[in-house]
């Protein structure tokens, strides 16, 4: 099986409603009718879009090509932003007044992502045909999937408090794991 990526891997997951609907900072964008909570039919609405803007060649699945140009579309934006004079060259003083954390000029720019543990396993999972690669069915399976755990009362949507109670489970888990690696 080929291997995926970081970030497909964290594009997908957060795509398929694991970070959005759990964190609440972004599910609300998916709230289409504006009830306050996301139904499933929004949740599959969305993972079609994202489906379809993650799948950079159209050819109805996602696998290493798709990440390849991904990757290489975020290059170009890095590259972009450090270049404050748009001449196709970054020179010393560009590179140096680009701050670490991301700061130009009073405005705030983001560069890099979040770390990817244990998007791989999550990839692998999804791939549930084993072809080494995610099909918009198995992309929209895995999103269902979770939106199902997350749904604690099974009304066919996730309420503000159920995307909080999701996250607080998952920091739970996270806090978990942490003190079983300090441990060992």
């Amino acid at each position: 099986m080929k291997k995926f990526t970081i970030g497909l891997s964290l594009a997908a997951l957060a795509a398929a409603g694991t970070a959005a609907y759990a964190d609440g900072r972004g599910a609300m964008k998916h709230d289409s009718n504006g009830d306050g909570a996301v139904s499933r039919a929004e949740l599959i609405s969305h993972s079609a879009q994202m489906f379809a803007k993650m799948d950079a060649n159209n050819d109805g699945k996602l696998d290493e090509t798709d990440q390849k140009a991904r990757h290489e579309a975020r290059r170009t934006q890095m590259f972009d932003k450090l270049d404050a004079n748009s001449n196709g060259q970054i020179d010393r003083a560009e590179f140096m007044s680009f701050e670490r954390d991301g700061k130009r000029d009073g405005k705030h720019h983001r560069m890099g992502g979040r770390s990817g543990h244990g998007g791989k396993k999550l990839m692998e999972q999804a791939d549930t045909n084993k072809d080494g690669s995610i099909s918009k069915a198995e992309f929209t399976a895995g999103a269902v999937s979770r939106f199902d755990k997350m749904d604690a009362d099974k009304d066919g949507s996730i309420s503000k408090e159920e995307r909080q109670a999701a996250r607080s489970d998952r920091h739970d888990k996270w806090r978990e794991r942490a003190q079983e690696h300090v441990a060992n």
